[in-house]
């Protein structure tokens, strides 16, 4: 499993950005142009690097409403073109797979053919009631691949308590964070708010890290400049989405902003240089 020193130094300066894709193919929303949900891709990345951002998860953020666990083949084909692409353009990013719901087993295969770093599992160990019904975690079956593929180097970031969902049985949040660090073997521990954009709690995130003091943390939404502040040092560093995005006057849709990644991660930077004081 991941340690601090090595997560730290993967996603210094301590942010992991997103590039949420456009509906794929077979999605209610797709728009019939893969070239142009890439272009719209490598746009976001693009100014994710000239802000600094040297790590990024890629999501299929559009693809609503989402399978709750597999998905089809042609979501899984347009994400490792896309990936692909983004991975040959910016080859100095350690790229990461979401595959939303939870779609474990095809973000580890998009991640062997792309070369990407880490994957995201929103449930990987217990059972949560979700807007596509219960799901269970399967890290027996996700680590087992893992290791059949021969890609023990590609992380696996798990969410405790992940967004839009609640726990089938509630114990306690350190308990839970235990067990999915220790017996599910996550190599990174997210914490995230209720939903999408919605804050973190800065307490459950030093809960997490009382249960768990040597262990990558990270916060997984609602972090914003003016927020950083709340939850480092306790956090090793954030997934950053939604509060780096202005909206595109020609389209009318979310892109991200140079400048408000930039001001983020000086705020990012001026705490944790402030935690190390």
């Amino acid at each position: 499993m991941w340690n601090q020193d090595y997560f730290r130094e993967l996603i210094n300066p301590g942010a992991i950005g997103m590039v949420h894709l456009q509906a794929l193919p077979g999605s209610p929303a797709y728009e019939g142009n893969l070239a142009a949900v890439t272009a719209a891709a490598l746009t976001d990345a693009s100014a994710l690097f000239e802000a600094g951002i040297r790590a990024v998860m890629v999501e299929n953020y559009y693809d609503v409403p989402f399978y709750p666990t597999k998905v089809p083949a042609e979501t899984v084909a347009a994400m490792t073109a896309i990936i692909s692409s983004l991975s040959n353009e910016f080859p100095e990013m350690a790229w990461g797979v979401n595959v939303l719901r939870n779609d474990a087993a095809s973000a580890l295969g998009i991640a062997v053919a792309t070369g990407a770093r880490f994957i995201r599992v929103n449930v990987h160990v217990g059972a949560m009631v979700t807007d596509q019904g219960s799901i269970e975690g399967k890290a027996w079956e996700t680590l087992r691949l893992r290791r059949h593929l021969e890609a023990d180097d590609v992380g696996i970031l798990a969410d405790v308590r992940v967004k839009h969902a609640r726990p089938l049985a509630e114990r306690p949040l350190g308990e839970e964070a235990q067990d999915l660090r220790l017996r599910g073997q996550a190599d990174a521990v997210i914490v995230t708010g209720a939903a999408t954009g919605s804050g973190a709690s800065a307490q459950d995130v030093i809960t997490v890290r009382e249960a768990l003091p040597d262990c990558p943390l990270l916060v997984g939404s609602g972090m914003n400049a003016s927020t950083a502040s709340d939850f480092f040092p306790a956090a090793d560093g954030c997934i950053i989405g939604s509060a780096l995005k202005v909206t595109d006057p020609d389209t009318g849709k979310p892109v991200v902003s140079v400048a408000k990644t930039v001001e983020f991660l000086e705020a990012v930077q001026n705490t944790q240089s402030k935690g190390c004081s």
